[in-house]
């Protein structure tokens, strides 16, 4: 163990300090919780407390609370937190990549612990809270999320605009209500979501004429490779990657593009299911993807 801290604390010194996540990650994934603190711990000593090492003492908070640790995991949530809020006095939140992901994560955590031990309406305020504190910045999407994970279900769908879109034009959901809809948030870069083609085309198939998809996405701001690029050049490219991927596949796939539907729906997890029943209600709120089988039982 101590020779593993001696040649971290080395290599640190002498790469790029991102490398801090990456290691704490990949022993947190091998179950090597204690290995990871020593890591972070290291990483502290030398470079003191950094953005970079915020979010690789996040990833500590998650590990322990899958490992259903709740009393570790809220701790370590708990410092993270405050440590964020020490580092925001001298900077932005977005100012870099790492810090908004350490706080994001910090609140997220607590929040799962508060829902993990049956405090839902402490989870909800503390999210409602957060999302006031920092709704102009990027973490917004991931903590309504958590919240939309919480309190969504059951409740009126999220209106979505179609001024801005890809291929046909698409119904708003008030247009569509007393229909059941299914939506399908996506992204350009997104490999995750290609897996779902076969799953959505066979459901669009089956369902023809009783549910309709409506697929939202966004701009990012990049296209291939990461490449920066102005709204219309990265409309152009979405498109692109729409009628490659998805169209052929799935004929009628409808394609909103709106930043805000992301925030309001929580997508910060692509892709993002939602199922409206007719009612205009929302049946499931699902981050991530989901197997034929799954998302069938739900319809």
């Amino acid at each position: 163990m101590q020779k593993r801290i001696i040649s971290y604390a080395l290599l640190a010194a002498s790469t790029a300090s991102s490398a801090i996540v990456k290691d704490v990650r990949d022993a947190i994934a091998k179950k090597e919780f204690s290995q990871a603190e020593a890591q972070v711990e290291a990483y502290r000593k030398l470079n003191g407390v950094t953005a970079e090492m915020l979010e690789a003492q996040s990833w500590l908070a998650r590990g322990a609370f899958a490992s259903k640790d709740y009393p570790r995991a809220e701790s370590i949530a708990r410092q993270t937190y405050q440590a964020c809020l020490e580092l925001l006095k001298r900077r932005p939140l977005d100012q870099d990549r790492y810090l908004p992901i350490a706080l994001g994560a910090s609140i997220e955590v607590q929040a799962s612990v508060l829902a993990a031990r049956g405090q839902r309406a402490e989870a909800v305020s503390l999210l409602t809270r957060e999302l006031k504190a920092f709704h102009g910045a990027t973490i917004r999407t991931r903590l309504q999320k958590n919240l939309n994970l919480l309190t969504l279900k059951g409740k009126p769908a999220p209106a979505i605009s179609t001024d801005v879109h890809l291929g046909a034009k698409v119904p708003t959901l008030a247009q569509l209500k007393g229909k059941p809809v299914l939506l399908f948030f996506w992204a350009h870069w997104c490999g995750d979501c290609k897996t779902e083609i076969p799953t959505l085309a066979r459901i669009q198939k089956e369902y023809a004429g009783r549910i309709t998809l409506i697929a939202p996405t966004q701009r990012y701001g990049y296209v291939a490779q990461g490449e920066e690029a102005p709204p219309e050049a990265e409309l152009k490219y979405i498109d692109e990657v729409r009628l490659k991927y998805y169209a052929a596949r799935i004929p009628e796939f409808l394609v909103p593009v709106s930043e805000e539907a992301f925030k309001n729906y929580g997508a910060s997890t692509t892709p993002t299911i939602v199922i409206i029943d007719a009612a205009g209600l929302v049946k499931l709120y699902h981050p991530g993807e989901m197997s034929y089988e799954e998302l069938k039982a739900q319809l």
